[in-house]
C-alpha cells in the first residue's frame, strides 16, 4: 500500500529538547521516587486487559523473555499499563536505545540488581538498634550498610562512564549522586569503613572447658578475644599428644603457645559433635577484657543443644563493650537509611534488561526491528493525535519462536491519519487477516513500553488504551448466548473508548446469522466513526466493505476504508492494500484443500 504523508510529523527534535524542561517541571529530584517508567506524575495510565494481551499474543511473547514466572508478570504488568502522553512514550524509547546499545552496562546492572534485591527480602536496614541489640546484630547491620553503599557506587560508576543520552538514565544517574549529598554518604562511608576496620581485628576468641572425672565438659568459659587466628594442627596428632603424655598435661590453667587450635567440623563424628554442642550451652558473662578465666558457670545437664555463637554474642558483647557502645552510636545514626530507593528500580530496570536481551536475540535471527517514533505536535498538525505510519510491519509471534523461519515472513504497511481512521478488513480464509490485526495492537503496546518493534518504520500518536473484540471461550457465553455476549462486550468498550483510543475487531458480530450479524456490524461501525478511534474490524461479512460510501455519507470527522489481503490465485499472498472486497470467502478454497468438497466427497466413496 502506498502511503504519503508529512515527513515533519515524525521529527522528534524539537520534541526531545523538551524532554530536560519537563523533568525539571516534574522535579525528580524532590521528594519523590525515581522511575523509569513513570517519569511524570501528572500522566495517566489506563490499564490494558489480560484479555487484550492475550488476544494480541503477548502473553506468548513474554514467556519468550525469561523463564520465570515472576518476572513474566512483572512485564506483562509493565506493558498493561498504557499512558497516551507522547513526553512519556519517548522518555522510555531512549531508555531502551541507551540499554539496547550497551550490553556490558546491562549486564553490570543485573549483578547489582540481584544484591540490592537479596539486601530488600532478608535486609533491616531500617532497624533502630537499643541497649539489648547484640554484637551480631550490630555487625550484620553494619554488612548491610557497607552492601548498600557499594550498590549505590556500583549503579553510579556503572553508568558515568558510558555514552548514554536518554534523559532516563542521564537522570538516574544524577539522581544516584544526589543520594551521597542527602544520606550524608560521605560521613557514611567514613564511619562505616573505620567501624570495619575496627571490628575486624576480633579473628578469634580463646575458651576454657572444665572436665569432670569422665572428661566430659562440665563448665565453660571465656578466656580472651584475640586479633589473631589460632594456628591449625591435625586433630588425631595432637589428641594423641595432649592425652597420653604426661609431660602435656598442664598443673595449672595458664596459657600455653604450644598448644594449637583444633579445628574440628560438625560432621566429623557423633562425639564430637555433640561435645561441641554441650560447649555451646554456657551461660558465663565475662566482664573483663583481659586474658584471664572469668564468668564461668556449670552447664545443666537437661539443656538442649544450642548454636554456639549465640551464646558466645552475650559474652563478647561485654568482653568488647567500647565497640559494641560504638558500633550502636554510629548505626543509628543511619537508622533512616533504607533501600527503597533503590529496590523500586529493580522491576523497572529488570522490564528493560529483559526486553533488551530478547530482542537483540531477534536481531541475530536477522529480524528487522526499528526504534518507534512518536508523531510531534510541534509541528501544529491537528492530525497528530489519530497518526500512524507503519512500514514493513509484521506479527511479533511469526519470529517469536526458536526454530521461526524468516524467509516466510510477510510484511505490510498501514496509515492511520484524519481522514482514515476505520479500516473494514477482508479476504480468505487463514488469510492472516487476525495476523495482521494483531501485528497493529503489538505495534502499540511495544512501543508505548519503549520497545522496539518489528519493521522498517513506525511513527505513531499514543493510544490511551486498547480495545480487543475477538471471539470468547465457550464458557463464557453460555448465560448470555455467544451473540449476546458480544454485544454485551462491545457496549462496554465502546462506552469506556475514546478517540484517542486503539479498537480491534476480530469476527466481531458473526455468531448469527448473516443479515442480522451485517445490521449490528453496520451500526457499531457508524457509531465508531462517529467517536473517532482508530480501528481494524476484520470480518467475512463483505457486504460491509463494500457499503462503505453509504456509511461515509455521514459527516463523520474521519472515514472507514475497505482493506483487503490479497491473493495470488490460490495462494495466500498476506499482502493488504485499501481496495474493494472480492466478494468471496475463499471457504471453496479451504474445501478443496480438505477434500470435502462434494465431488471430492462422492469420488471417495
Amino acid at each position: 500500500m502506498q502511503i504519503n504523508y508529512a515527513n515533519q510529523l515524525c521529527k522528534t527534535s524539537s520534541f526531545i529538547n523538551l524532554v530536560a524542561k519537563e523533568i525539571k517541571k516534574e522535579a525528580f529530584m524532590s521528594n519523590k521516587k525515581y522511575s523509569l517508567l513513570y517519569p511524570l506524575e501528572s500522566s495517566e495510565y489506563k490499564k490494558l486487559s489480560p484479555t487484550a494481551l492475550h488476544d494480541l499474543g503477548l502473553d506468548q511473547i513474554c514467556k519468550q523473555l525469561t523463564p520465570k514466572e515472576s518476572e513474566q508478570n512483572l512485564i506483562m504488568n509493565t506493558m498493561s499499563k498504557l499512558c497516551a502522553d507522547p513526553f512519556v512514550t519517548q522518555y522510555r524509547c531512549d531508555i531502551f536505545e541507551d540499554m539496547i546499545h550497551h550490553k556490558e552496562m546491562r549486564e553490570s546492572l543485573m549483578k547489582i540488581l540481584d544484591k540490592i534485591n537479596f539486601l530488600k527480602d532478608y535486609g533491616c536496614l531500617s532497624k533502630e538498634y537499643e541497649e539489648h541489640a547484640t554484637v551480631w546484630d550490630l555487625l550484620h547491620r553494619l554488612d548491610e550498610i557497607n552492601d548498600y553503599i557499594e550498590c549505590v557506587d556500583a549503579i553510579y560508576h556503572c553508568l558515568e562512564d558510558k555514552e548514554i543520552h536518554s534523559q532516563g538514565l542521564i537522570g538516574l544517574r544524577d539522581y544516584v549522586k544526589e543520594l551521597y549529598h542527602s544520606n550524608g554518604f560521605g560521613e557514611l562511608r567514613k564511619d562505616i569503613s573505620e567501624l570495619k576496620i575496627h571490628t575486624s581485628r576480633v579473628r578469634s576468641i580463646t575458651v576454657g572447658i572444665n572436665l569432670n572425672d569422665r572428661f566430659e565438659a562440665d563448665a565453660v568459659g571465656l578466656l580472651s578475644i584475640n586479633s589473631k587466628p589460632f594456628m591449625k594442627a591435625g586433630v588425631l596428632g595432637s589428641f594423641y599428644d595432649h592425652i597420653t603424655s604426661k609431660d602435656k598435661i598442664n598443673d595449672n590453667t595458664e596459657w600455653k603457645e604450644n598448644y594449637k587450635f583444633q579445628q574440628v567440623e560438625a560432621g566429623d563424628s557423633n562425639a564430637v559433635t555433640e561435645a561441641m554442642f554441650k560447649v555451646g550451652n554456657l551461660n558465663a558473662m565475662a566482664r573483663n577484657p583481659v586474658n584471664a578465666a572469668i564468668g564461668i558457670s556449670t552447664i545443666a545437664d537437661n539443656d538442649p543443644s544450642r548454636d554456639v555463637t549465640r551464646y558466645m554474642d552475650r559474652i563478647v558483647n561485654h568482653m568488647i563493650s567500647g565497640m559494641v557502645r560504638k558500633l550502636r552510636e554510629t548505626l543509628n545514626k543511619y537508622v533512616s537509611i533504607t533501600i527503597t530507593d533503590m529496590t523500586d528500580l529493580i522491576p523497572e530496570l529488570l522490564y528493560y534488561i529483559k526486553w533488551a536481551e530478547y530482542m537483540e536475540k531477534l536481531k541475530q535471527k536477522g529480524v528487522r526491528l526499528v526504534k518507534p517514533t512518536v508523531a510531534s505536535k510541534q509541528t501544529g498538525e491537528a492530525d497528530t493525535d489519530f497518526f500512524m505510519k507503519a512500514v514493513g510491519i509484521y506479527n511479533l509471534k511469526l519470529v517469536a519462536a526458536e526454530d521461526a523461519d524468516m524467509t516466510n515472513v510477510v510484511t505490510n504497511d498501514l496509515l492511520f491519519d484524519r481522514e482514515h481512521r476505520v479500516y473494514i478488513l477482508t479476504g480468505a480464509n487463514r488469510g492472516g487477516k487476525t495476523t495482521i490485526t494483531q501485528s497493529i495492537g503489538q505495534l502499540f503496546v511495544l512501543a508505548q513500553g519503549g520497545i522496539y518493534v518489528p519493521g522498517e518504520e513506525f511513527c505513531f500518536a499514543p493510544a490511551d488504551n486498547i480495545y480487543t473484540h475477538f471471539p470468547a471461550d465457550e464458557d463464557k457465553t453460555f448465560d448470555l448466548g455467544r451473540l449476546g455476549e458480544e454485544c454485551k462486550r462491545f457496549k462496554e468498550m465502546y462506552a469506556d473508548a475514546t478517540k484517542h483510543s486503539l479498537f480491534l475487531m476480530n469476527e466481531t458480530f458473526s455468531t448469527t446469522s448473516f443479515e442480522e450479524g451485517y445490521y449490528i456490524a453496520r451500526d457499531s461501525v457508524r457509531a465508531i466513526l462517529n467517536k473517532g478511534m482508530r480501528t481494524i474490524y476484520n470480518t467475512h461479512m463483505h457486504k460491509l466493505a463494500f457499503d462503505i460510501d453509504e456509511i461515509n455519507e455521514e459527516d463523520y470527522e474521519g472515514k472507514a476504508f475497505s482493506l483487503v489481503v490479497h491473493n495470488e490465485g490460490e495462494k495466500r499472498s498476506y499482502k493488504i492494500e485499501i481496495a474493494p472486497p472480492i466478494g468471496k470467502s475463499f471457504a471453496s478454497d479451504i474445501a478443496r484443500k480438505y477434500g470435502v468438497t462434494y465431488e471430492m466427497l462422492t469420488q471417495e466413496g
